[in-house]
């Protein structure tokens, strides 16, 4: 967990607290511990950011009459319809999306996005726990909530700072990762102003999980100056969108 402290008249910026390892201990769970720490802010933060979902698809909760997701004319059903047919206009037909592991964000950014950066459901095998433990999580917060998806926020923030993007691309490998963060975490600093102690500097080099948990706060503090990717036009109202940084 990465706290982000912003203070708008010097503007400055200061990564103030970094919390790399947060283990269950015999009657107190990980996740109670978490909302401890988050409760300690929760009256002058302006936001939580997740690094995954926290809502789940459409028809994962829908208990309407289901005429199949090829016809329904829900507005989630109908905006995926729509990608899907764009798509494959584009190049050839491929596997039709799958609305009760997909919502309209992956699907969007799937299509859209600039570089292939493997969009996982949010109901898919590898992001499910952790979408139903955030969701458990979140639920106990008081603190307004929204995600991000990392590896675009990454991808997004390396080209505003002209990096390289072969790092840009590898900066979660066990080879060349920790070179890759390093020159991510120096650009910013020095690029965007934010003061990082380097012994936060050191653990976020080491470890990407604590890497992308600041990514998430600075990506909530664009956010909160504006300066995130608004909903693209005819978004369904009522789905969750993922904040990254502006192209």
């Amino acid at each position: 967990m990465a706290i982000l402290e912003y203070y708008p008249t010097q503007k400055k910026i200061f990564l103030s607290r970094l919390i790399d390892r947060i283990k269950a201990e015999e009657l107190i769970s990980a996740d109670l511990k978490i909302t401890e720490i988050v409760a300690q802010y929760q009256n002058h933060a302006e936001n939580i950011v997740f690094d995954v979902p926290i809502t789940l698809p459409k028809c994962f909760h829908c208990e309407l009459k289901c005429p199949g997701y090829e016809v329904c004319n829900e507005s989630e059903m109908r905006y995926m319809r729509h990608l899907y047919e764009l798509d494959t206009e584009k190049k050839k037909p491929k596997k039709m999306f799958t609305p009760y592991t997909q919502r309209c964000v992956e699907a969007y950014w799937t299509l859209e996005e600039e570089e292939k950066l493997d969009i996982q459901h949010a109901m898919g095998a590898n992001l499910a726990p952790l979408v139903a433990r955030a969701r458990f999580i979140n639920r106990r917060l008081k603190i307004p909530a929204t995600e991000t998806l990392p590896r675009l926020a990454v991808w997004r923030l390396g080209n505003q700072l002209k990096l390289n993007k072969s790092q840009l691309r590898s900066y979660r490998n066990s080879v060349g990762g920790e070179e890759a963060r390093s020159v991510v975490l120096s650009a910013m600093a020095e690029k965007l102003g934010i003061f990082l102690y380097q012994q936060d500097v050191k653990i976020m080099c080491h470890d990407y999980h604590a890497f992308e948990a600041f990514i998430c706060a600075y990506t909530g503090l664009l956010k909160y100056l504006g300066k995130t990717e608004p909903r693209p036009e005819g978004f369904p109202k009522h789905e969750k969108w993922a904040e990254v940084p502006e192209e």
